[in-house]
């Protein structure tokens, strides 16, 4: 029996081995328009909002063109190398597949862009498990709950049956904010201990130990 009726994923550090990627096109991206470059863990700490929003916390002084500038300049280069450089975290899909079989149903609340995610869906063809997708370019960044309840929304289903997985703070605090169960994955950006600030169910070191806690 599965634990949870809707188990929502994270994407960037939850489920794709992506992070080191992200901060160098970020710090390649201000190196190019002329800002001054931020630190892997600056970069590290933004990963899980909205460009626009983590543009903005990562350039306060910026100018909306200079911000806009960065956008780009971030997009040309993630693009550029994201094949090469990002893979799926093991065990990803393995575990997609067990929830699949076992009944739950699967979506993803996501700071990237929509454009973004498709790629990467198309890339990995891990797509077909997922009923619902939602990027931030299309609700409200985390740590908005927004998207999660627009999630819970299309498939019916409650915040109480349902779980999210995630890496960041920005993860877990959406989720609180809606009362939904969470668990927390140690491996990606932000420390354990910022991580359990927000009390989910468990912090899993491995996509593998997930299955403790969903059946």
């Amino acid at each position: 029996m599965a634990a949870y009726k809707l188990a929502i994923f994270d994407w960037d550090g939850t489920l794709m081995d992506s992070v080191a990627h992200i901060v160098d096109s970020m710090q390649q991206a201000a190196y190019v328009v002329g800002e001054p470059v931020p630190s892997v863990s600056e970069v590290r700490h933004i990963i899980g909002l909205g460009l626009p929003e983590a543009i903005a916390l990562l350039f306060p002084k910026a100018s909306l063109v200079t911000r806009e500038a960065i956008r780009q300049q971030y997009a040309q280069h993630f693009l550029a190398h994201s094949a090469a450089k990002s893979e799926l975290f093991a065990g990803a899909e393995p575990l997609l597949a067990q929830l699949t079989q076992q009944g739950y149903l699967l979506a993803i609340a996501t700071g990237k862009s929509r454009i973004g995610l498709n790629r990467v869906l198309a890339q990995t063809g891990i797509g077909h498990y997922f009923v619902a997708t939602r990027c931030a370019d299309e609700t409200a960044s985390k740590p908005h709950p927004l998207m999660l309840q627009q999630l819970l929304a299309y498939t019916n289903s409650a915040a109480e049956e349902s779980i999210m997985i995630g890496d960041t703070s920005y993860d877990m605090e959406m989720a609180q904010k809606v009362a939904m169960p969470r668990l927390a994955v140690s491996y990606g950006v932000h420390s354990v201990d910022t991580l359990q600030t927000y009390q989910p169910i468990a912090i899993v070191d491995n996509l593998y130990q997930l299955h403790d806690y969903l059946y």
